[in-house]
């Protein structure tokens, strides 16, 4: 196998492996990189892993990376990719997919300063098929195959030493590219979550080339092209025109043209550059197309048509702004003033015309802008150039010389840059101008002037007519760079290299006498005068810059030498031809008119030319309307937009497969054979096809797996796996987790295991552990399976069980269990198990992936509440926010605690009155209000700072305050006597105040029967009939979509910008119990204040004195009348007219109306008001589990640990505490591994701590990270300590080193220590290795005494074996000295334990230690500890199945199943509910086939919050909320019986398998009868269908998903000889 393919040398190289098991490795030599990375990608969830470790997937060769995946033998290698670059990753639901460049086009070979441009000439995706049987809808597969089928060759490019998304040179490094012309950001995700950004490239979309160019035969310059296309906006011609929410045009280009003259080494280098823009008019518009010849219908939106026009020019000012970066001595240049930017509008302009609306919109919006104010230092200013018309009356030469004209002043203000690059830094005291230093380049640059300000072109589509303008425009520029470089194109010059002079000067023939020469130093020109015999380093005879803007065409074609210019005319043409089919799917047109400098402009080429337009005008009107809804989605989806649209259940970060190696299996796994194998083949992907096979005897088999890092368990897969007949697999399955093997809790109970055809993938969702009290109480657990499908929870989970999250889950326990009561050997598949593991790698090492988890511990953990105290303000919002436009009196606050309120400490009623209304104010100033995500630019995290409202940190208030506190809620809204029944929105919002109190539902379900109400009752989603409740579900549906699809836009339109406005209403605005409107100014009046009398509220004007007028009505309202943002997006397709009608969201812009607009809630649909409350709930809900997790994950840093915990973690940009630990580490072990290092080892059995002591785990955590003065103790009342510890990984283990406490052993104190080793937790099986008294080592080695001194190397102990044992568990029992047994122990008063008072885990004396007093208790202690020895490769047994075996697997089996006809079937409640009607003398139903649900888990299920950061970084989110809380499955079967009456025989959990898999399930026995009935239940409300592109939110379709449907989907069979019921019966086998 050639690693290095033909023609290929010492570059970029990347080989993608795929073994014969199914894996796949990426072997990555990258050019900046001496060695070789190689990223695994799991087989099952897709996920890229990669440690960093040497010998494992770290390299010197790409030679040696190979050898080690393949064991040195390519035999085993089924298929290897070849490619250059990699340009993204993703996990797509069944499928990895890996796009890599097999074949690039060095298109710019060597930039100023060093750096090859390629250009994807050739790429590749490899589809890496998965073995997670997630769910996946046929739209979703479709829509990946659509992805792979993006047009990416030739059309994209990038540079993998310097950055080049900025104008040359970049001042930034590689890796801070500009975002807006990063297109596969999304894509690049995966491998900066492994530490390894740099292999994967930045690409850019659009056009880069180069041409050198000379005359007889010399190369005298380089010219350079760079269109690098902005992302802000993409898409298709008619889907992505105009301006849009995220303030970018469609089809916006940035164009560089670079100018240099090649050097050789070690000189250095005179270049130029200048810049342009070109993209459609940024105002609201678009074009309806027709499907005639004729021409597109252009139209203008009617509202708000300039809305971001102001912060498309402000981004433009800010990035093309250099007014204050030209040095301003020496270069004779004034102050800019201001920034210009200069539009070229080259649209028809003619009365009649159809842009002739287009040009009364651009003029109109120019005054609009500069009206603003917003734009002080910037100067936009129109130019209108018919150029068709120009072309038609005038002709083309006289239409070029008419934009010369146009063009003079501008061009020559806005100017060009110009700089030198220096190869060596020492040569920058001669500088004059600004230094750029990078470290990706090893010179500088120094810029002499810079560009300020620029042009943008444009016609209607930005295509033909701009690419012609901007060649003409650019090819002024160029002649001016020449000029400015010393290459002169005068015709009666022939070409001449004439150098610059010391101010950029300006070059022309020498007079007689004079000679020009170069410094041997500088390299720099002087000039001699011989007729004087004097030097300058000026030119004698400066030219005159742009002197041929002033010329006519013929004149300018006659003194030009035109093949640089036919060079550049080619630039242009390819250029034109890349961007045409990008935005249209052809080429350019109308691009003749760029050869009009060459001798082929005949009229029969002009006639070829309009043949050519004629037929790319067909193609285009063909694509506009077949394909462009296709390449929009595309587009979308390959820079992460949308995703949750076009991929709606793919996950942001797919799990972590725990179990495979290192996880191992606790104890042997019993076999039938005489194996040598212990089980492990069953946790190895080597083996995913393997067959174990059980003991006959066994009842149940029950294993027990260690995991490779701890974590939070999320599921189980398992791979069905039997010979001939599938009755050997087990029939249920329970699950048991735990940190340690003693405290395993019960996670699943008899889970069903289907029969299903060999190699089926089954996943079983695994919940938290659920307290049995909560599940007595809570409806979810207590009535799931006795309630009517009516009252499922379709709005939101209302009773939902919240399971213990723990994320150092270490132990596994499945227990399979066999199928009836006849005994044969149960067969097993492979076993995986899937779960969450926190970032420990990036905490530790100051990677992003840590950053969230980091945050976290930094955090007070003051309230596991995530909701903030002020009850007034929104809990998603953010902490800025600014006043209204008509705000006209400050803000009167109200007394934040009034005297009727609950007295928080005592959890008593402060009052007289009995039920006080449970709201506390917030002390703020109208100008503190916080705001939604959706009112601003860059959404933050901001976690909790401060305690949830009328409650107090949970570790300080009354246990039942909170409930307390909800209890009066509830009183307020129902009476005293509870009499009233709730309505819908009352029941809403005394939830929004359970949940803000932070009670959870079986908290709040206690409460209300502690008091005698069914919780039942208060239940919103039994508010309303069925129909509509669905309906309110579907608008609350859409809803969420149109939230997320607004944060993404606002996050996008933030590139390039500051903060944008923020906005006083947020999303949802909704209106809490307490509060209202008392009128004021408000003309609305729709939530008038119904508080009882003496009842703290608040008012709009206790609020604000702000009023906010509503632009349907236009009428005034208070923030109270005002309804959310979201209603704002909800208007155009569900407004009052349309809510009996019909209405869309297929055409609703995510931010199409304007955030200073406003709409009172009488002007919303009651629907919509709704809908709004169900999604605040869900968000609540969501950030409640969200809250769970941080707290999991800190309680997880805190057991780790301990308190302090911010010393361990790394700073960004900082080294690691304790470097000098580190070094010693490295000299301690030398050639030998640390075999022991927290997470991926740990201990098998809980070890009493004292409560003052550093957590047990301490003793493992790396060493560079422990706390200096930290260390670990046993309670004074342990007189020994066994800790079995669990290793990386199988390894060859020669010693344990102990490192000392700080404070030192004594005689009194110095344990023994006893060492044993195995490789499993079978004691009788390990091995004795040694026993040592540290006592002897303290009297030949005296300074393991007394206190650690300060800047010296840990002081250690090390116990080393006589030879090195192979094994996974060590086994460590340290015991103290018995009392009186020594004679030695000598106990210097003067010396005390105590002086430590640096130790933080130590504030109370510690009562053992060499110094210790006599009244002082000793006890065992430590620092940490190490095993060193070399780990063992992975070498899973390939065991060979014997004869026997074989033979009985593919025995036939004695009975087969066969279908039994019915008489008919009858689909009931929303097809959730199926009666299966048997015709008479049927057989005994021996069970039933269930083909698998097609309905997808939605990621999104609610609009986001603000506690979303980057919707491309999942690091942001930890733990996905269909993991905290999983979806599961029943069904409930029920036969009728003689009495005429339902009986439930059987229930059953249901495993997730791919849609249409066929899963057999067998009745616990065989029945007889007319009737069996299956009924779904569960979470099915959390399953959905496939999004359409349309969705009708008036349809009357049931609420439920109906790829839940259980027609035609389910089969009853029989058990029968197939020998004995015929050959036509045995055709119907099921």
């Amino acid at each position: 196998m050639d690693l290095h393919p033909p023609g290929g040398s010492k570059k970029t190289s990347v080989v993608v492996v795929t073994l014969d098991t199914g894996e796949v490795y990426v072997i990555a030599s990258l050019l900046s990189k001496a060695d070789t990375q190689v990223i695994y990608i799991d087989p099952t969830t897709g996920i890229l892993r990669y440690n960093g470790k040497p010998g494992l997937d770290n390299f010197k060769s790409e030679r040696e990376a190979l050898d080690y995946i393949t064991n040195g033998s390519r035999g085993g290698v089924r298929s290897s990719v070849y490619a250059r670059a990699i340009l993204g990753y993703a996990v797509l639901g069944s499928f990895g997919m890996l796009l890599v460049a097999t074949r690039l086009n060095p298109s710019i070979p060597d930039l100023p300063g060093g750096g090859c441009v390629y250009t994807v000439a050739e790429s590749q995706w490899v589809k890496i098929p998965l073995y997670n049987p997630q769910p996946q809808g046929k739209g979703e597969t479709k829509n990946i195959q659509e992805l792979t089928e993006l047009d990416i060759d030739g059309k994209h490019y990038f540079c993998d030493t310097r950055d080049i998304t900025r104008p040359f040179p970049s001042r930034m490094p590689l890796q801070s590219p500009d975002d807006e012309f990063v297109w596969n950001r999304w894509l690049s995700v995966p491998f900066k979550n492994i530490g390894l950004p740099e292999h994967c490239v930045i690409l850019l979309q659009g056009f880069a080339e180069y041409r050198p160019f000379g005359s007889s035969g010399q190369l005298e310059g380089i010219v350079a092209l760079m269109a690098r296309r902005s992302r802000l906006h993409p898409g298709t011609r008619y889907l992505a025109r105009g301006i849009n929410s995220c303030s970018g045009t469609g089809n916006e280009v940035e164009c560089e043209q670079l100018v240099w003259i090649p050097k050789r080494n070690g000189q250095s280098i005179a270049f130029n550059s200048y810049i342009w823009r070109r993209g459609t008019i940024p105002i609201w518009w678009g074009a309806e197309l027709k499907m005639t010849a004729a021409e597109a219908e252009i139209y203008v939106a009617d509202r708000d048509p300039y809305k971001g026009s102001t912060e498309y020019y402000q981004r433009l000012s800010k990035r093309y702004d250099t007014r204050n970066l030209d040095a301003p001595v020496g270069e004779n240049q004034k102050k800019k003033a201001f920034v210009p930017i200069v539009c070229v509008n080259l649209l028809r302009s003619g009365e009649g015309k159809s842009e002739c609306i287009l040009v009364q919109h651009f003029e109109e919006s120019m005054n609009f802008i500069k009206s603003s104010g917003k734009l002080p230092y910037t100067r936009v200013h129109l130019i209108n150039y018919d150029w068709h018309a120009s072309v038609k009356l005038k002709g083309e030469q006289q239409t070029i010389e008419g934009l010369w004209m146009y063009l003079k002043s501008p061009t020559m203000a806005i100017g060009i840059s110009e700089g030198d690059y220096l190869p060596s830094r020492q040569r920058l005291k001669d500088c004059r101008g600004e230094v750029i230093c990078i470290d990706d380049i090893e010179g500088a640059f120094c810029l002499r002037s810079h560009q300020n300000g620029v042009i943008r072109f444009n016609c209607a589509d930005s295509l033909d007519r701009t690419n012609a303008a901007s060649f003409f425009g650019g090819l002024q520029v160029f002649v001016e760079q020449c000029r400015r470089l010393g290459i002169s194109l005068d015709t009666d010059l022939g070409y001449g290299h004439n150098s610059v002079n010391n101010q950029g000067g300006y070059n022309a023939p020498l007079p007689p006498g004079w000679e020009k020469r170069a410094d041997a130093v500088t390299g720099k020109s002087y000039y001699i005068d011989h007729n004087t015999k004097t030097t300058t380093w000026s030119h004698p005879c400066p030219d005159k810059p742009w002197k041929r803007l002033d010329m006519r065409f013929e004149e300018f074609k006659r003194s030009t030498i035109l093949s640089p210019v036919s060079e550049l005319a080619d630039l242009f043409l390819q250029q034109g031809d890349i961007h045409a089919t990008l935005y249209t799917g052809s080429k350019a047109m109308h691009s003749q008119i760029l050869n009009i400098f060459s001798e082929e402009s005949g009229a029969f080429k002009q006639f070829s030319a309009a043949q050519k337009n004629m037929k790319i005008t067909l193609q285009r009107r063909y694509k506009n309307a077949m394909v462009d809804s296709s390449r929009q989605k595309q587009l979308e989806m390959f820079l992460g937009m949308r995703l949750f649209k076009h991929l709606p259940s793919i996950p942001v970060q797919p799990l972590h497969v725990l179990s495979r190696p290192s996880g191992f299996f606790l104890k042997p796994v019993p076999n039938m054979s005489e194996s040598s194998n212990d089980g492990s083949s069953l946790l190895s992907i080597k083996r995913k096809d393997i067959t174990w096979l059980c003991p006959q005897a066994a009842d149940i088999v029950e294993l027990f797996i260690y995991l490779s890092e701890p974590c939070h368990v999320c599921q189980l897969l398992l791979t069905i796996s039997h010979g001939a007949d599938d009755l050997t697999c087990p029939s249920t399955v329970d699950v048991r987790t735990g940190r340690h093997i003693e405290d395993l809790k019960l996670v699943v109970e008899g889970a069903s295991i289907p029969r299903c055809a060999n190699g089926t993938n089954l996943l079983v969702p695994l919940p938290g552990p659920i307290s049995s009290e909560d599940m007595a109480v809570t409806g979810a657990g207590a009535r799931l399976h006795e309630k009517d499908t009516s009252s499922l929870s379709l709005l939101y989970d209302f009773e939902e069980l919240e399971g213990q999250l723990d994320f150092l889950t270490r132990v596994v326990a499945v227990t399979f269990y066999p199928a009836g009561a006849v005994r044969i050997p149960m067969t097993l598949g492979q076993i995986e198990v899937l779960g969450i593991s926190l970032p420990w790698k990036g905490m530790f090492t100051c990677e992003r992936t840590g950053g969230r988890l980091a945050e976290l511990a930094r955090k007070p953990d003051e309230d596991g509440s995530p909701f903030s105290s002020c009850s007034d303000l929104n809990p998603f919002a953010a902490t800025t926010s600014l006043q209204a436009e008509t705000v006209s009196t400050p803000v009167q606050q109200k007394d934040p605690f009034p005297s009727n309120l609950l007295d928080l400490l005592t959890g008593e009623d402060s009052s007289s009155d009995p039920f006080p209304q449970p709201v506390v104010e917030c002390i703020a100033s109208g100008g503190n209000d916080m705001l939604d995500f959706l009112d601003e630019a860059v959404v933050e995290y901001r976690g909790s700072d401060t305690v949830p409202d009328g409650s107090v940190p949970q570790n300080k208030r009354p246990k039942d305050s909170g409930a307390h506190l909800y209890l009066n809620c509830l009183k307020s809204l129902a009476g005293p006597n509870m009499a009233k029944k709730l309505e819908f929105v009352e029941a809403m919002k005394l939830e929004i105040e359970r949940l803000r109190l932070n009670i959870s539902a079986a908290e709040r379900d206690r409460a209300l029967l502690s008091i005698g109400i069914d919780p039942a009752t208060i239940n919103p989603n039994s508010s309303y009939d069925e129909l509509y409740i669905g309906r309110l579900c579907k608008i609350a549906n859409a809803l969420a979509v149109m939230g997320q699809a607004s944060l993404e836009d606002k996050i996008i339109a933030s590139i390039g910008l500051e903060k944008l406005e923020n906005n006083v209403i947020d999303f949802w605005n909704i209106t809490r119990i307490g509060e209202g409107c008392d009128g004021g100014m408000c003309q609305v009046r729709a939530e008038v204040n119904k508080s009882p009398v003496g009842s703290s509220t608040k008012s709009s004007r206790g609020e604000s004195g702000s009023v906010f007028l509503c632009f349907q009505c236009m009428k005034k309202a208070c923030k109270f009348c005002c309804a959310g943002k979201g209603a704002l997006l909800l208007s155009k397709s569900y407004s009052r007219d349309t809510a009996n009608g019909g209405g869309s969201l297929a055409d609703v812009s995510a931010t199409s109306i304007g955030s200073d607009h406003y709409i009172c809630k009488k002007c919303c649909s009651s629907i919509v008001l709704e809908a709004l409350i169900v999604d605040y709930v869900r968000v609540m809900v969501s950030l409640r589990r969200s809250g769970r997790v941080d707290n999991a994950g800190r309680e997880a840093l805190n057991e780790v640990f301990g308190s302090n915990i911010t010393n361990h973690l790394a700073v960004r940009g900082q080294p690691s505490p304790n470097r000098e630990d580190f070094n010693f580490l490295r000299q301690i072990l030398g050639k030998e591994e640390s075999l022991s290092e927290f997470p991926f080892a740990s201990f098998l059995h809980k070890v009493e701590t004292a409560t003052d002591s550093a957590p047990f785990f301490s003793l493992l955590t790396p060493l560079n990270l422990a706390s200096s003065n930290a260390y670990w103790k046993a309670p004074p009342s342990a007189d020994s300590v066994e800790a079995a510890i669990v290793l990386n990984t199988l390894s060859d283990v020669s010693s344990v080193i102990l490192l000392v406490s700080p404070c030192g052993y004594s005689d009194a104190d110095a344990p023994t220590v006893q060492i044993w080793a195995s490789s499993d937790i079978n004691k009788e099986a390990r091995t004795l290795m040694g026993k040592w008294d540290v006592q002897s080592f303290i009297r030949s080695s005296p300074e393991l005494s007394g206190s650690e001194k300060s800047g010296r190397a840990p002081r250690h102990i090390k116990f080393a074996f006589k030879n090195p044992v192979r094994c996974r568990i060590i086994w460590i029992t340290l015991r103290l000295p018995r009392l009186g047994s020594s004679s030695s122990v000598s106990l210097d008063k003067n010396i005390n334990l105590l002086s430590l008072d640096e130790n933080p885990f130590a504030p109370i004396p510690r009562r053992a230690s060499f110094g210790a007093t006599i009244e002082n208790d000793p006890c065992i202690h430590a620092k940490h500890i190490l095993v060193t020895g070399n780990t063992v490769r992975d070498k899973t047994l390939q065991s060979v199945e014997s004869m026997s075996v074989r033979n009985w697997l593919d025995r036939a089996p004695r009975l087969n199943r066969f279908l039994i006809p019915l008489e008919t079937e009858r689909p009931m409640e929303n097809d959730l509910v199926l009666e299966l009607y048997l015709q008479p003398a049927s057989p005994l139903a021996a069970g039933f086939r269930l083909d698998a649900f097609s309905a997808i888990k939605p990621r999104v299920t609610h609009s986001p919050s603000s506690d979303v950061v980057d919707i491309w970084d999942p690091t942001s989110v930890i733990m996905e909320d269909r993991h905290v809380s999983p979806a599961i499955l029943y069904i409930q079967v029920s036969v009728l019986q003689e009495q005429y009456k339902m009986v439930t025989i059987a229930e059953y959990r249901l495993p997730e398998a791919r849609d249409g898999t066929k899963l057999y399930f067998d009745f616990p026995k065989q029945i007889q009868a007319q009737r069996v009935s299956f009924k779904l239940l569960g979470d099915v409300a959390a399953f959905t269908d496939e999004p359409a592109e349309a969705v009708d939110l008036s349809s009357r379709a049931s609420p439920f998903a109906a790829g839940l449907s259980l027609a035609n989907r389910i089969k009853l069979y029989y058990y029968a000889d197939p020998y004995e019921v015929g050959k036509w019966t045995s055709l119907s086998s099921v």
